[in-house]
């Protein structure tokens, strides 16, 4: 069969497409239209690039399925974002899915764009079997210690759920919990439970941060949500501190 499509219905007819094997792939290879074979190589990358991300999802699955055969129906995926800057809150995020979710696009939330990680907080909310979150103030974590303030915040995360779980995958965190916990470093990477969490805490806290921008103008809250960046550190020279920074962590103290 001969093909009269135009160049541009035959772009859009591949968009359309999601596997190699298409019957219209095999008649496309044969003809001899630049623009056709320029479209055919976009194409391939697309779906080399979809194959790629679905073992990678399939790999970073590995930890709940092997939880799931043995009985363990509720996996719980615990990360925690905002130890690291100098004001804002820590948060805590824990996950807990099942075996039906299928956002292939779920991985540490550092590697996602921020218009990816809304899209996909958005989405994880609406799938997941359940999702808790814990926030520390400053005053918790000056009290306390940022390490051990987290290490709380998870543990308040965990025994909040509705569906206590009978195994957590913690990101580096060992929780003080009677229940089995597997510890892995840069969980976030190796266990979509923990990305997930990792999204979830990463969007809430940015959202808290942007809303600290309006309460506290002059710090660029918004963009660097808390960290020692040069115009934090300006705005922390010109107006001091502010009733969220953090009066443990230097040089914080210093501007008071």
């Amino acid at each position: 069969m001969k093909l009269t499509l135009t160049i541009s219905e035959v772009k859009t007819q591949l968009k359309s497409l999601n596997h190699l094997d298409d019957p219209l792939v095999a008649e496309l290879r044969t003809d001899t239209r630049k623009g056709v074979q320029s479209a055919l190589v976009a194409f391939e990358k697309r779906i080399q690039k979809q194959i790629i991300a679905k073992e990678a999802f399939e790999k970073r699955f590995k930890y709940e399925k092997s939880f799931w055969s043995t009985g363990n129906q509720y996996v719980a995926g615990m990360d925690e974002v905002g130890r690291g800057p100098l004001a804002g809150p820590v948060v805590t995020a824990a996950v807990i899915l099942d075996e039906s979710f299928d956002l292939i696009g779920v991985t540490d939330s550092k590697l996602l764009t921020a218009n990816e990680r809304e899209h996909l907080y958005l989405k994880i909310i609406e799938e997941a079997i359940e999702v808790n979150i814990c926030v520390k103030d400053r005053d918790f974590i000056d009290q306390h210690n940022i390490y051990h303030a987290t290490q709380l915040a998870m543990i308040e995360t965990i025994q909040g759920l509705q569906h206590q779980p009978t195994q957590i995958i913690v990101d580096a965190v060992p929780l003080d919990l009677n229940i089995p916990q597997t510890t892995l470093i840069k969980g976030d990477q190796k266990s979509i439970s923990v990305a997930a969490a990792s999204i979830v805490a990463k969007e809430y806290r940015d959202h808290l941060m942007d809303t600290y921008d309006k309460f506290y103008p002059g710090y660029d809250f918004a963009h660097n949500k808390g960290y020692g960046t040069a115009k934090h550190l300006a705005g922390l020279k010109q107006l001091g501190i502010t009733p969220i920074h953090r009066m443990s962590f230097s040089p914080v103290p210093e501007y008071k």
